[in-house]
């Protein structure tokens, strides 16, 4: 008999719900990229914290969205498979929004997705902005239509509530052995929480439907002997026109997400962060396998 436990816990929901943000909270420490745009998660990012003895694995999914592009098809699949693969799925939805059309499509989509057997919890986020009547209405109603585990009323930014809900989601995770060292907070590569982070500071300054053609990889990471690193970025846009917004007047614009990103790293890393950023134009990189790769998404799934 082991005296732990440990399993995954899928957080889903519309786009701009408040996944990353819940997830940031619930590792207290900021891992996943957090904007007011919505669709910026891409890639499953797993966070990692502590309740007890028990260890909670957090998959913060790309928001589930009616797909139009390749790349949004390969984020709603990977959302699915998540939860589906999880051992318990948090729900999301925005309290002052209600039961959108989004909402409601997710909630029909459960039981073709997940297993019946499944616990699935429903946490009503950002409570502060509705009154508790309005709440206990909302509540009711979503769970006449569908049958959830638990409710939880929590305020992912502020934290209210947001420890009860690790509380309880502990509480149905599985007895067996910790899966990570007990001071990891992340399972994912440096390299992309570091693209991650350049991309969130881009995501910040440019306006529209920018953010969304573009994408940052890591090309390169060097320890050096001086206990600093080096980070040579590439940020692919689609057209050349893209290239000179990104690069600003007089390169204003690049410098300034250079700065406020190598800033976030070196707070990150707890160590001294050289950043090299470069712009290159790939009209058809949604196309691109290896741009999915490096996100850790499967190309295939945004197959029409």
């Amino acid at each position: 008999m082991t005296d732990t436990s440990c399993g995954f816990v899928a957080l889903i929901g519309e786009p701009n719900a408040g996944k990353s943000t819940l997830l940031n909270k619930m590792v207290g420490a900021k891992i996943s990229i957090v904007t007011h745009k919505v669709q910026t998660t891409r890639a499953r990012i797993r966070g990692i914290a502590l309740e007890g003895n028990t260890q909670l694995v957090f998959v913060d999914t790309p928001g589930l969205f009616r797909p139009r592009r390749r790349l949004d098809r390969a984020m709603v699949s990977a959302a699915w498979s998540a939860a589906a693969d999880a051992d318990v799925v948090v729900l999301l939805i925005e309290a002052h929004r209600g039961i959108t059309e989004g909402a409601a499509a997710i909630i029909e989509g459960l039981s073709g997705h997940i297993r019946s057997n499944k616990k699935i919890a429903l946490a009503l986020n950002k409570i502060d902005r509705v009154k508790a009547d309005s709440l206990l209405k909302l509540s009711a109603e979503l769970n006449e239509r569908f049958n959830f585990a638990a409710t939880f009323m929590i305020s992912a930014e502020k934290g209210h509530g947001v420890d009860d809900l690790r509380k309880w989601l502990a509480g149905q995770l599985p007895e067996g052995p910790w899966l990570y060292p007990e001071d990891q907070i992340a399972d994912v590569p440096l390299r992309m929480i570091a693209a991650e982070i350049t991309r969130e500071k881009l995501t910040l300054r440019l306006h529209q439907e920018l953010p969304y053609q573009l994408t940052v990889e890591t090309e390169s990471w060097q320890d050096r002997k001086d206990g600093s690193v080096r980070v040579d970025q590439i940020i692919y846009v689609m057209r050349d026109g893209h290239k000179g917004i990104i690069l600003g007047p007089k390169g204003e614009t690049i410098k300034a997400v250079s700065v406020a990103s190598r800033q976030e790293m070196s707070e990150f890393l707890d160590q001294k962060v050289h950043l090299f950023l470069k712009v290159k134009v790939r009209p058809n990189w949604l196309e691109e396998p290896a741009r999915y790769t490096e996100m850790g998404l499967n190309f295939k799934d945004g197959a029409k």
